[in-house]
């Protein structure tokens, strides 16, 4: 149905496939979207809510059909809220995101490390672990952070789309960059301390390099979901300087499939731009530090010939196409990724 080589296929089934940044439980949140229902009909297409697959990526019955072997899944902090009303509620929708996974026991897990991945997908199941976009829902009290309960969230997206008392974010590359404040520093010792990803995405540039100086150097750094300049300059992506900050801790970057940022006009994107990407990363740092970070259900416009999970091979088929062995597409697939976790909890 894809129309790619068999042994594309064949490869992308015997490889460990990890997303970096799945979007689709703020849909959830907002609207009821159905996490248990297939969305998009028989071929799993379904354009989103504005005619542009905004939304409607991902749901629970295609990413085992995709054989999506793990991602990270997000929760996203509403900025608008209190200090301590971001805490409550990112509480809450823990314990919700759990119960949504435990209502599918038999094909889901929640997993906080490498070990427990690997015990997952002998078992057959997707394997789950928790993110949070937003730092700012952990800004209340140096406290904050010891009320999730013990390394189940994986990762800390530092800022969002709007700057906060944390630093400034990245977006429309505003001028005047603060970067990142003394409680941003501060959060990044903290997650060094609990053994949890500081996520570099979305930050301002003064900003990244602010946390990389308060990072504790010994433990992989990531970027969830990005572009790369050296591909498409834009103010949400990362230059060649930026990439090796991350490498430098054996950390990985995760490609985001947004038309506009991978240099494509929206809604008329090519999967082929996401390998263009992860090719410069690979070019730039090494094939150990390239991955996946769609952003599905990212409020991002998908390209054309990728529109959902479903496609996914089809990223393997133009690897191959470049004379890639099938070692760095694995890599590249989710081995990368599942080093990472393992260098930083085992």
């Amino acid at each position: 149905m894809l129309g790619i080589p068999t042994e594309a296929v064949e490869l992308y089934l015997a490889s460990e496939v990890i997303d970096l940044h799945i979007d689709s439980f703020i849909w959830h949140r907002l609207f009821g979207y159905d996490l248990h229902s297939r969305h998009g009909g028989p071929a799993g297409a379904r354009r989103g809510s504005l005619g542009r697959r905004w939304w409607g990526h991902v749901d629970f019955p295609r990413v085992l059909e995709a054989e999506l072997s793990g991602a990270v899944w997000i929760i996203t902090t509403n900025p608008l809220r209190s200090a301590g009303g971001r805490t409550m509620t990112l509480l809450r929708n823990l314990g919700e995101l759990r119960r949504l996974f435990a209502s599918v026991p038999e094909q889901f897990a929640v997993v906080r490390n490498a070990a427990e991945y690997r015990q997952a997908r002998a078992q057959g199941k997707h394997a789950a672990f928790v993110g949070i976009q937003g730092g700012n829902a952990l800004d209340a009290s140096p406290q904050a952070l010891e009320l999730l309960p013990q390394k189940l969230v994986l990762l800390v997206t530092l800022v969002h789309l709007t700057s906060s008392r944390l630093g400034q974010t990245s977006t429309f590359g505003l001028r005047g960059d603060r970067g990142l404040s003394t409680l941003g520093q501060n959060l990044v010792r903290r997650l060094d301390a609990a053994r949890t990803f500081v996520d570099l995405a979305h930050l301002s540039r003064r900003g990244f390099f602010d946390a990389v100086a308060a990072h504790d150097r010994s433990l992989p750094l990531l970027a969830s979901h990005t572009g790369v300049c050296g591909v498409t300059p834009h103010w949400r992506n990362l230059d060649d300087e930026q990439l090796h900050a991350v490498a430098d801790t054996g950390g990985v970057v995760g490609v985001i499939y947004a038309d506009e940022f991978l240099g494509d006009r929206a809604a008329a994107g090519r999967a082929r731009s996401v390998v263009a990407h992860l090719a410069h990363i690979v070019d730039t740092v090494g094939e150990d530090h390239a991955a996946l970070g769609s952003d599905w259900d990212g409020a991002i416009t998908t390209p054309e010939d990728m529109p959902t999970c479903l496609e996914l091979p089809r990223l393997v088929a133009l690897m191959l196409e470049r004379g890639w062995k099938a070692e760095r597409v694995q890599k590249i697939l989710g081995g990368n990724a599942l080093r990472a976790i393992e260098a930083l909890r085992g």
